[in-house]
């Protein structure tokens, strides 16, 4: 029986997802890493020891966010933290001639994904008595941008849910929060949406200290460890070379 309480991080296969597994732990928790690349899982829970559990999880099934769910009320303890962090983004085409199937991924992943894991979850949050869902967005969430037509409508969309969330939750012992980063540079992120490595880095090209996986696994802990009466409602952050999505400074090389 696992006897610290539990925080379930799912994307938890790298980038952010590992950052926030690692980072919750050292604060106390006992993680739950979820993803679908259990082989991937299974070396951060490694890395971390006993305080964390490796559950297989792909957040577009119903079955397996269920799956996730009974995974983790079985380990016994009190699940007092949810980190929506799984998402992604595929392609940079125009509207116009944006691909159906990409979008339809990208909200499946992006919205239905967090409205799944988090049904399957709040329960045994609720029933915690204190406990507290962080949802890990995007500045795409409020400023859209000529080619990410896909990526922003889904984030818009998984903005509105943890909103709505909120409210619906009030008076009820769950916090809701959301994480907006700005430019964040992953090992993974700009290439799953490029699908090339050169293209991926001109992302970054120039740009001093862009945000990275740990800077946003301190923004996770920081909230998440708030006396609980306080609640963050939405935390925005980007590098300091980045004004707004559409002001980024670039040195020259």
């Amino acid at each position: 029986m696992v006897q610290k309480n539990i925080a379930v991080v799912t994307g938890a296969s790298s980038g952010i997802g590992a950052a926030t597994a690692r980072r919750l732990s050292a604060e106390g928790f006992h993680v739950v890493a979820a993803a679908r690349r259990l082989d991937r899982l299974e070396k951060l829970v490694a890395e971390i020891g006993p305080d964390a559990t490796a559950v297989a999880c792909d957040v577009t099934s119903d079955a397996s966010a269920a799956a996730l769910a009974a995974a983790v009320t079985g380990l016994g303890a009190p699940v007092t933290l949810l980190v929506n962090n799984a998402g992604g983004a595929r392609g940079m085409d125009p509207v116009a001639g944006g691909s159906v199937a990409d979008w339809q991924w990208m909200y499946d992943v992006n919205v239905l994904g967090t409205l799944r894991v988090t049904q399957a979850l709040l329960p045994a949050l609720e029933a915690s008595g204190a406990a507290t869902v962080v949802t890990v967005g995007s500045t795409a969430a409020f400023t859209v941008y000529e080619g990410g037509g896909g990526y922003t409508a889904a984030k818009h969309a998984q903005t509105a849910l943890v909103g709505t969330l909120r409210l619906e939750l009030a008076g009820r012992p769950v916090r809701v929060v959301e994480i907006d980063p700005g430019m964040v540079r992953t090992e993974e992120f700009s290439l799953n949406r490029l699908g090339d490595p050169e293209k991926a880095d001109a992302i970054y090209a120039g740009v001093r200290e862009p945000l990275v996986a740990d800077d946003i696994a301190d923004c996770v802990a920081w909230v998440a460890t708030r006396p609980q009466h306080v609640n963050i409602d939405r935390l925005v952050v980007r590098p300091i070379a980045q004004a707004a999505q559409h002001k980024v400074v670039r040195e020259p090389r």
